[in-house]
């Protein structure tokens, strides 16, 4: 399945081109930041990613950890926010074909993505993790633990790069996919699932919420993650770090990591 969507998204992406899909003309707006349209900042997310993003109980309204990252950033850009909900396995594609300024949406910076996308200083850290449900008598020590049970994890993210891997190294053990991380949750909650790999800030909060009895049992290494912008708009770039810089040194970052996650988790990114 995962393969089939993966040619299928390469193919449309070469048709794409030959189409003439090519990236819109910037526009300079009053505050001088190059956006794709005059005056608003348009942001690319993958709106089912609690608490980074996610749907407010009415269903429409984006709230989260980038969502209010993402707010605070256009207003010290002086311009509106507005965001596009899109599929993970399609975020990328969007910002190449400029549907969006940029992407904030627990984009993990990575050599591969450096290349070829702009990245700002990272404004979190993230890892790599291992849930379990609470009283699960499983001994977990490392990934390798996971031999012979039934694990879920988001799609097409770093969750499945790793899993994969391990699988072709010759883990065996029976690989649930969904497409958004909260459904290992509730599949975790039912019993379909013995275990989740999933992202560190994720885990915090379904850790944190009453409603999901589940305690994190492992942690791997830490990796950042940052607000990934097309490659060649450099000038928006250097206006996105100027502000979050800005926004570091007043204290919103910290304020944000601390109603999102109750505490601090964001000042350990910087220098």
């Amino acid at each position: 399945m995962k393969k089939s969507l993966v040619s299928v998204c390469a193919v449309l992406a070469v048709l794409a081109l030959f189409a003439g899909c090519a990236p819109k003309p910037l526009v300079v707006s009053d505050t001088g930041v190059p956006t794709i349209r005059a005056g608003v900042l348009s942001v690319g997310m993958e709106i089912g990613y609690p608490p980074m993003e996610y749907y407010d109980a009415d269903g429409t309204t984006p709230i989260g950890f980038d969502v209010l990252l993402a707010k605070a950033l256009g207003e010290k850009l002086g311009l509106p926010v507005e965001f596009e909900d899109t599929s993970w396995d399609g975020i990328f594609a969007g910002l190449e074909t400029s549907k969006y300024d940029m992407i904030i949406s627990s984009v993990t910076i990575t050599g591969a993505r450096q290349e070829k996308y702009i990245f700002p200083q990272a404004y979190i850290s993230n890892a790599q993790s291992i849930v379990l449900p609470e009283g699960s008598t499983q001994s977990i020590t490392g990934l390798e633990s996971l031999a012979g049970m039934r694990v879920a994890y988001q799609a097409d993210t770093t969750s499945d790069d790793i899993m994969t891997e391990l699988a072709e190294g010759g883990l065996s053990f029976t690989a649930f996919e969904y497409d958004k991380v909260m459904n290992c949750f509730d599949e975790l909650r039912t019993g379909r699932v013995d275990v989740i790999v999933c992202d560190s800030v994720v885990a915090y909060y379904y850790e944190a919420n009453p409603a999901y009895t589940v305690n994190i049992v492992w942690e791997g290494e830490g990796e950042e993650l940052g607000i990934c912008i097309r490659g060649g708009n450099a000038a928006l770039g250097d206006a996105v770090s100027e502000a979050l810089d800005e926004l570091f040194a007043d204290g919103t970052v910290q304020e944000i990591s601390r109603q999102v996650f109750g505490r601090d988790i964001v000042s350990q990114v910087r220098p």
